[in-house]
């Protein structure tokens, strides 16, 4: 029994064995065999893989795939034209070479990343005190993530590793720089915004004054017309009286006589000291009035 125990702990320990040589490698990632803390071999293709049991060999793996670095922190730039920029970016990096990878920055990921920021922030700084905030803002925006990407080439391979892309996110001004743009779009918009109510004002005046003036003219227009018809009216009505009077004139000296008195005794109070047998009274009398004299021609 004690024999059969110690095949058994003995095929552990060869089944152990066995495991510890044995690795695999995903098609994500780079395997790197060390040897006595040498690297030995870096394996890049995926599948089973052998190595010799600890002590003797170790694995440690690499991550292999596109790798993104953003901006830790907002920095201000200044530009061509001395203005405040805060720009952030972005980098996609991949480890292309594993032996050199380990040998600048270890296994650890952060590590290389704590080394290339400030790399990428100092290539942007060149790059942006080189141009204006137009040409940062629009035109030249794609040439400087190029020509940054072409500065960080040669400090990529040294890390073992390649910059796949480079990217600007957000170029916007600095906080002091944009408080006094925005003052300065609030003045210009209160600038438009009087203008063009003093326009306004303006038109509206000259609508008013024309609207005055055209009333003027509809009211002296309308009061001429109203004259010449009341004109008319009145010599027609002159004209129905004469011909009406010289068909009887001695009705025409009664409604004259009647008319007079109308307009004599119009007030109560009014008082007259005449003559009764004044020709003013003849009607009153029922005296007949005076017979008009005859035309004696044509003027």
């Amino acid at each position: 029994m004690n024999r059969i125990g110690f095949y058994v702990a003995g095929a552990l320990v060869v089944l152990m064995i066995l495991f510890s040589t044995l690795f695999i490698v995903d098609q994500r990632q780079f395997a790197v065999i060390y040897a006595l803390g040498e690297i030995k071999e870096v394996v890049t293709e995926p599948g089973l893989k052998f190595k010799l049991p600890p002590p003797f060999q170790n694995v440690v793996f690499l991550d292999r795939r596109i790798q993104t670095l953003d901006s830790p922190e907002t920095r201000p730039i200044f530009t061509a034209e001395k203005k405040s920029l805060v720009i952030d970016w972005l980098i996609k990096w991949q480890i292309t070479d594993a032996r050199q990878f380990i040998r600048n920055n270890g296994v650890d990921i952060r590590n290389v990343e704590n080394k290339l920021s400030p790399i990428v922030q100092a290539a942007f700084n060149e790059e942006v005190t080189k141009r204006t905030v137009r040409n940062m803002l629009s035109t030249e925006r794609d040439k400087v993530m190029q020509d940054v990407r072409g500065r960080l080439v040669d400090e990529a391979k040294a890390f073992g590793i390649s910059i796949v892309d480079v990217r600007i996110k957000r170029v916007d001004f600095s906080a002091n720089i944009t408080d006094s743009i925005y003052r300065r779009m609030e003045s210009e918009r209160k600038r438009v915004a009087n203008e063009l109510r003093s326009t306004g004002a303006a038109e509206g005046e000259k609508i008013r004054a024309d609207a005055d003036r055209q009333r003027e003219v509809i009211v002296a227009e309308a009061y001429r017309d109203a004259q010449k018809v009341q004109g008319d009216g009145d010599a027609k009505a002159s004209a129905i009286f004469a011909e009406s009077f010289g068909r009887d004139p001695q009705f025409a000296a009664f409604y004259r006589s009647l008319t007079a008195y109308r307009a004599a005794f119009r007030s109560k109070s009014d008082v007259m000291v005449m003559d009764p047998s004044s020709d003013f009274f003849r009607a009153m009398r029922g005296a007949p009035a005076p017979a008009p004299a005859a035309p004696t021609g044509k003027r």
